[in-house]
């Protein structure tokens, strides 16, 4: 039905006719022109409906916001000091030709830009949040950021393997959700918490390097990082090391950064475990938090407080100055001042 989206209207299709299929985004009637901003996944484009064709003139003036719409017109440039530098199509705009209401719609219960909808509202409405285009922008990143891992682990001999969804129960962090088995009455299939059994089975079977977009279940209570069901990126490889698999991996984040919102990622930092636990008393440092660790061993070994002077001279004793407060290493004796 369409030949182009709006959204993709640019000016080097000025003098060309094209045919739109989308949603009427909004209209403004401007002393006998009618204005209608149309809008399809892409983005919007302005279609302008003269009075000069009696019979689309009279449908255009019968269109309200959210109705949907096919619309035949030739793309023209828009005045001078009116372009749009907002919109991919903000060059150009639709000189309407035909216009055909594919489906009215009733008055939307809120408007697509409006802000502060509570969550309630959004669900009960749930096609018409949809539309918002934030919401079309996140399922698009979605799909982008799919696309990208996708792209890269095919590129880098990586198969896609769909494993079961329904399986045995097995033993590990939270609860399984169960199905009820009808042929085998009192037994019961689980969802999985991730596909472990199965990659280790295919990486035994020879398959070498797997990965799967795939959904996991887990019965736990929310916290900020945990909900009953989500989508991991599962990846599996064999006869590799442990510095060529993390040179992949953060290939494969750089890649998937830059594919999905333009964003070029310096080299990651390496630090040895040592290091970080002597600057930052953790194996997982927030290198955002510029306080380290400064050691003070020498210092406090012929102070007169017995208290710091007994830790700085016992064998393995480590002394440390920190402003957030005492941290132990494992297994280390540490007296931690403000």
């Amino acid at each position: 039905m369409r030949t182009h989206y709006c959204g993709q209207l640019n000016s080097t299709l000025i003098g060309q006719e094209v045919t739109l299929c989308g949603w009427a985004h909004r209209r403004r009637d401007h002393g006998g022109v009618i204005f209608i901003d149309l809008r399809d996944r892409e983005g919007l484009a302005q279609v302008v409906c003269d009075p000069d064709r009696a019979e689309m003139f009279a449908i255009a003036e019968s269109v309200r916001n959210e109705f949907c719409l096919k619309i035949t017109g030739k793309v023209r440039a828009r005045p001078e000091g009116t372009t749009n530098a907002n919109l991919a199509s903000g060059e150009i705009e639709i000189l309407c030709h035909a216009i055909e209401v594919l489906n009215p719609s009733v008055t939307p219960p809120f408007q697509l830009d409006e802000e502060n909808l509570s969550e309630n509202v959004r669900l009960t409405h749930r096609v018409i949040d949809l539309r918002r285009p934030q919401m079309q922008n996140n399922l698009m990143l979605r799909y982008k950021t799919a696309r990208a891992f996708r792209r890269f682990l095919d590129d880098n001999g990586f198969i896609d393997v769909e494993t079961p969804m329904l399986t045995k129960s097995t033993p590990e962090g939270a609860r399984d959700y169960l199905v009820p088995s009808r042929v085998h009455p009192g037994q019961f299939f689980a969802l999985p918490q991730s596909p472990q059994l199965f990659k280790q089975l295919l990486m035994v079977a020879g398959f070498d390097r797997y990965y799967q977009i795939t959904k996991c279940f887990r019965d736990e209570d929310l916290r900020a990082d945990r909900q009953p069901e989500f989508t991991q990126v599962d990846i599996e490889t064999s006869f590799m090391t442990e510095q060529e698999i993390t040179a992949l991996m953060e290939r494969l984040i750089r890649t998937v950064f830059k594919e999905a919102i333009d964003v070029d990622l310096p080299e990651f930092p390496r630090m040895t475990y040592a290091e970080a636990m002597r600057r930052f008393g953790s194996d997982k440092p927030d290198l955002r938090v510029t306080l380290e660790l400064t050691e003070v061993t020498d210092a406090f070994k012929d102070v007169a407080f017995k208290v710091f002077a007994s830790v700085a001279n016992s064998e393995g004793g480590r002394m440390h100055l920190r402003r957030q407060g005492p941290r132990l290493h494992q297994g280390e004796r540490r007296h931690t001042s403000k």
